[in-house]
């Protein structure tokens, strides 16, 4: 056997010897699948994959082959460019442009594979190392979410896609599982806390998913937490430790639980509706999966849990933590924000501005960027509620809603009987509503007093025009302090009739 094509077979038990796959071997050295299994066998019946330190020797493997194993076969359609390669690589050149210059310099006609697999040989990749951590009791809980497809829901009468929620002890593998319509921040906090009673404990620290209820920009060092969540580790005392980016790995346990619930629970079921999968879910935990014997442990996770990790958790806190959600919102020039359909006034001078709201079961909570509690309200039971404080307003604008009309008649007593009849003719006048107007007037009173605003009002109404305008009028000219003439002129008539008649503009008809 040549020394070229046992450096082959030294490079396959090589990387056997370090985990590497058939299939990857096979891809980066050009050789079929078949062939790196059938050394594979060689190697791991003579024992040369437990000698990782150190490789067999010629002599050894021409033994263990024998004369009629012959060695594979390496022939790549991109060897004659190999020193071209090499400079190319030298330049850092990637593997996709080493291709393209191939075909336009040396008119190759073979494929990508063929290139990046002939790259990787000349620079091999480092196989990736993980480290499998082992969870103490009361220390980890991996949880997520997975799809079931659609069920019934009772409260909106249609089918709508549910989802499954899985929060896993790390170290019984005890699960807690519950089906939902949503992934939204109210749902997924509540069902932590359905979760902690469940288990009657809380973990030291949670690992999710990098879903936006949790976390909203996902850092590999560096996550934003959601406020929301983030208030609720502080509350109960647990860590948050999402995982990296697209590496399901890192939260293998809860992935393998919610694989494990959707092909065990779910395959071949049908339920009634949401409420009726859940009470079977639930029985499924206790009566199923929570007494096989796990693969990985070898124990029940139930009993594991029993026995041993219950006791490791955290107490759960008497007080209950009541935040639901944090959003942002922006002030209206009502002097208002809109959550779920209802309206909450906040200071006007924070109109334009985003603030954010701290939703809890019944009340709401509005800080500013500084993160000052700017104000408090109790929260809607249904949508179109307004909760209003009138020190919101500008104190011009605040006035229109205290000076309600009962308020103005009152007012217009007190000044005296024509500035009571004026507010009362007024606020009579329902096709327009003339509040406004009567607000104005009353306060005339604030610049030229009582006695002036009610002789102003009674020589208005002697003329028949109890505007706000006319008054003010009156009130500028001084004509308040003349007397009223002897004679009354006469009111205008409230119906009116046309001075000439129609046909003097459209002619008599025939």
């Amino acid at each position: 056997m040549k020394r070229k094509h046992m450096n082959h077979i030294q490079d396959i038990i090589q990387r056997l010897q370090l985990g590497e796959s058939e299939r990857r071997i096979a891809l980066d050295m050009n050789i079929s699948r078949a062939t790196v299994h059938k050394y594979h066998g060689i190697a791991k019946e003579k024992g040369y994959l437990e000698k990782v330190e150190t490789k067999p020797s010629d002599g050894e493997l021409k033994q263990a082959l024998g004369p009629g194993v012959q060695a594979p076969k390496q022939v790549s359609t991109v060897e004659p460019y190999r020193e071209a390669i090499k400079e190319w690589m030298k330049q850092g050149v990637e593997i996709t442009a080493i291709w393209l210059r191939l075909q336009e310099n040396f008119k190759y006609a073979g494929g990508y594979s063929s290139v990046r697999r002939f790259v990787h040989r000349l620079e091999p990749v480092e196989p990736e190392v993980f480290i499998r951590v082992q969870s103490e009791p009361g220390e980890d809980m991996q949880v997520d979410f997975g799809t079931v497809g659609q069920l019934f829901d009772p409260v909106t009468k249609r089918m709508r896609t549910a989802y499954v929620f899985v929060a896993t002890l790390c170290y019984s593998r005890h699960q807690y599982a519950e089906l939902v319509f949503d992934q939204k921040v109210a749902t997924w906090l509540a069902l932590h806390k359905r979760a902690f009673a469940f288990f009657g404990g809380v973990p030291k620290r949670i690992i999710p998913d990098n879903l936006k209820s949790a976390v909203v920009k996902a850092l590999v060092h560096d996550p934003i937490l959601g406020e929301a969540y983030r208030r609720m580790a502080l509350h109960y005392g647990f860590l948050i430790s999402p995982t990296i980016p697209h590496t399901p790995r890192h939260k293998g346990k809860v992935e393998s639980g919610v694989h494990y619930v959707k092909r065990n629970f779910f395959a071949g079921q049908e339920f009634l509706d949401i409420n009726m999968g859940n009470v079977h879910l639930r029985n499924w935990i206790m009566n199923t999966a929570g007494v096989r014997k796990h693969g990985t442990t070898s124990e029940a996770p139930l009993h594991l849990f029993n026995t041993i990790e219950k006791d490791s958790l955290q107490p759960i806190t008497t007080e209950s933590f009541r935040l639901l959600e944090i959003r942002p919102v922006k002030v209206h020039p009502d002097c208002h924000v809109v959550i779920t359909g209802s309206y909450y006034s906040v200071p006007f001078k924070y109109v334009g501005e985003e603030l954010a709201a701290h939703v809890s079961e019944n009340f709401i909570e509005i800080y500013n960027k500084r993160q000052d509690l700017v104000t408090t309200h109790p929260r809607s039971t249904r949508p179109g509620q307004w909760h209003t404080r009138l020190e919101d307003y500008p104190a011009a604008k605040a006035a229109y809603l205290i000076h309600t009309p009962d308020y103005c008649k009152k007012q217009g007593a007190k000044i005296g009987p024509s500035t009571q009849s004026v507010v009362e003719q007024l606020l009579a006048d329902r096709p327009l509503d003339r509040l406004r107007s009567v607000q104005a007037i009353l306060k005339l009173e604030e610049s030229v007093g009582p006695k002036r605003l009610e002789d102003a009002c009674t020589r208005a109404a002697y003329f028949g025009d109890v505007r706000y305008r006319q008054i003010k009028l009156i009130l500028n000219a001084a004509l308040d302090r003349e007397p009223l003439p002897e004679v009354q002129p006469a009111q205008p008539a409230l119906n009116h009739a046309f001075a000439r008649s129609g046909e003097e503009f459209f002619g008599r008809r025939s």
